[in-house]
């Protein structure tokens, strides 16, 4: 069973004690990070936001079931007052736990347990080590969710208008997650250290570490299932640790952006003694 499984029947088995993804990225023996990152591109979205979404899901369906005492309601869902419970409820779907008691469940959309379907392609040439200097990269970035990164090639569309990549090494950077699924991703390219940032460009400067790096050949399109086996598969096997670090796409002179074909590399930050707590920010 994969990590994600097991993350999944620990939430779905322990909801009363809400446990933190700290705890549960304990029982399935991975970091917080590599959890978090590996439930996101498995599910489509974060552990804190599944998690929440399902105990309010329960609450829900206690209060249509004519529960009388919401705070008692409230607590059970992990909530130390009606007032806060109220604003994740309405924030969660949309009315108030009032209108839920009174009204049923009619039109509210619930969050049912995820029932997860692995897609877990192996790379075709074994990830390989590459120890990295410092490394800044400027373009075109943005902040998105698992329902906004369908819209990440558009940010590639307009770094080459305004830039022109070419033959050009060119690097997607996954940077400032957060607990609720958030990151900042930019398409973009190297720049100096001490280069001036365009003007509507966001930059990242990344220090020095040891990555795995490994080769993605199908289509762009089909990346994910290679993400989901580097991180479901073959970093738990072979002992290596995840860091809390920007995450690198890198595109080459193989890639036809065109097409989408041609491959790309996936760099992923490994942790170490000096580094890996290491979250380098956007500027």
């Amino acid at each position: 069973m994969g990590a994600v499984r097991r993350a999944l029947w620990y939430i779905e088995s322990h909801f009363a004690e809400t446990p933190s993804l700290a705890e549960i990225a304990g029982v399935v023996g991975l970091s917080p990070f590599h959890l978090a990152r590996l439930f996101q591109l498995a599910t489509g979205t974060s552990v804190v936001r599944y998690q929440r979404g399902r105990r309010l899901t329960e609450a829900a369906r206690h209060l249509a079931a004519g529960a009388v005492d919401i705070l008692s309601v409230a607590m059970a869902a992990g909530y130390a007052s009606h007032a806060a419970f109220t604003r994740a409820f309405c924030e969660q779907f949309g009315c108030s736990p009032e209108q839920v008691r009174t009204q049923g469940l009619s039109g509210i959309a619930l969050v049912e347990a995820l029932k997860l379907v692995d897609t877990s392609t192996p790379c075709s040439i074994a990830p390989h080590l590459h120890h990295q200097g410092v490394l800044r990269v400027a373009g075109i970035g943005a902040r998105h969710t698992s329902a906004t990164v369908a819209s990440i090639p558009s940010q590639w569309q307009r770094l080459g208008q305004v830039h022109g990549l070419g033959t050009e090494i060119a690097y997607g950077v996954c940077c400032n997650s957060d607990t609720d699924g958030r990151f900042d991703y930019i398409a973009g390219v190297g720049i100096g250290a001490l280069a001036a940032v365009p003007a509507g460009w966001q930059a990242i400067s990344i220090p020095a570490r040891t990555y795995l790096v490994a080769w993605h050949g199908g289509h762009i399109s089909a990346i994910r299932s290679t993400w989901y086996w580097l991180l479901n598969d073959y970093l738990p096997a072979s002992g290596l640790t995840l860091a809390d670090a920007p995450d690198l796409e890198r595109y080459d002179a193989r890639f036809d952006d065109r097409s989408g074909h041609g491959g790309v590399e996936i760099w992923l930050p490994l942790a170490d003694t000096m580094h890996d707590k290491e979250n380098a920010p956007c500027q």
